[in-house]
């Protein structure tokens, strides 16, 4: 009877062991499109699924932009070049639809996440991925330093903050009251949709994202005519600079407000010296979940099913303790944030929460979108080209 039990014993040890190894073996892909700051964030989350698990996860970048270009072309080849990928809520649902992506429907629950965080990634009755942490973008940052030294304060409506950028321009040392973070197009995006938002209100930034109003409309015209346009023509904002560059060059004092989400309290020197305000009025403030989907052609689909998992789940605890990200698990701790980000939390009270305009749309018009408005940036007088431009390339989306 002994030897039977310590047979058994050793058998259940024995099978525990080659399952471990057989975990170990397997090495999963893990591709996003964050990079220096972002990418050390984000690691340690990677990190603490290896040691729960013992699978292996090499990180690979990849922007969602050249994953938009490249990976079609993969999924007619039945091939993929990771095992859990982070990309537009849009593009994963419309590779879902097509058999390229694998169906996860009952990996997660929705009562476990905020109202809605995973609809994005649904259709037709199925889940074709999980949600991340999301970014919120508030509006303006500023060193609470630099407000300080030059006796500047928040302002509390449109006069007012005219008349902040009027004394920031006036700063020796100072290029521009606002530096304009680009490289693809999306920071110039993020601060169009606020103003959107803003002086159009919520509604107006859903029926655009669904296509039930012109870009051509009055209303819209209004706000690009009479808010944005002017200010660019007044050289209120820098002309588009790369934006981990206009970063530094902000930080630096070259300029006095960077609007930028709130992934910035993760990549500046002291974020104990960061402070943000919306446009007064802001009725609306555009959050922005990652999503993320396994490919249907991976080697190793339960293993990247539960790297999936753990990223929507455990991994945000961790991620929010990095700074620059809101949780979309609704069982994450108020008390894990930094507390600048419990800031950014803040702003959010009392406001709709936005999906991305330009995120929500994709396809061309998302392209459209972020080269328009870099020539709306340099060329401000070219506004009613920029907005037929839109309006022609969202017909086509629809």
């Amino acid at each position: 009877m002994f030897r039977k039990v310590a047979f058994g014993v050793l058998m259940v040890l024995l099978l525990g062991s080659l399952a471990a190894s057989a975990a170990a073996s397997k090495t999963l892909t893990c591709i996003s499109g964050w990079s220096g700051p972002e990418m050390e964030a984000f690691l340690p989350v990677l990190q603490a699924f290896e040691k729960e698990t013992g699978i292996k996860v090499d990180y690979r970048i990849y922007r969602a932009e050249d994953l938009a270009a490249q990976l079609p072309a993969q999924f007619a080849a039945k091939t993929a070049p990771g095992d859990v990928i982070f990309m537009w809520a849009w593009f994963i649902t419309k590779q879902g639809e097509a058999g390229h992506v694998l169906d996860v429907t009952g990996l997660l629950r929705d009562e476990d996440f905020l109202p809605g965080a995973l609809d994005p990634v649904k259709s037709g009755g199925k889940l074709y991925g999980g949600v991340y942490t999301g970014k919120v973008k508030p509006g303006f940052w500023y060193r609470k330093s630099f407000f300080k030294k030059h006796g500047l304060t928040v302002p509390t409506n449109w006069d007012e903050f005219n008349k902040l950028l009027d004394k920031i321009s006036k700063i020796p040392g100072v290029k521009a009251p606002i530096v304009s973070g680009d490289g693809v197009g999306w920071p110039l995006s993020d601060v169009t949709e606020h103003f959107i938002a803003t002086f159009g209100g919520p509604q107006l930034h859903k029926e655009l994202a669904a296509g039930t109003i012109a870009w051509t409309d009055p209303v819209v015209k209004g706000i690009f005519e009479g808010r944005l346009i002017p200010l660019l023509k007044a050289n209120r904002f820098s002309e588009p600079i790369e934006w981990t560059q206009a970063l530094e060059l902000w930080w630096q004092g070259n300029y006095g407000l960077y609007f930028m989400g709130s992934w910035i309290t993760g990549m500046v020197k002291d974020p104990n010296d960061l402070g943000v305000f919306s446009l007064p009025g802001a009725r609306g403030i555009v959050f922005a979940p990652d999503f993320a989907f396994v490919p249907a052609y991976t080697k190793y689909p339960e293993e990247a099913k539960k790297l999936l998992a753990f990223l929507s789940t455990k991994g945000q605890q961790i991620q929010v303790t990095k700074g620059g990200h809101i949780a979309t698990y609704a069982h994450v701790a108020i008390d894990s944030y930094p507390p600048v980000d419990r800031e950014v939390a803040e702003l959010l009270r009392g406001r709709v929460a936005l999906a991305d305009l330009d995120d929500t749309v994709g396809g061309e018009f998302q392209a459209a979108f972020w080269d328009q408005l870099k020539l709306l940036w340099v060329k401000p007088d070219r506004g009613a080209e920029v907005l037929e431009t839109l309006q022609r390339k969202a017909s086509k989306n629809q």
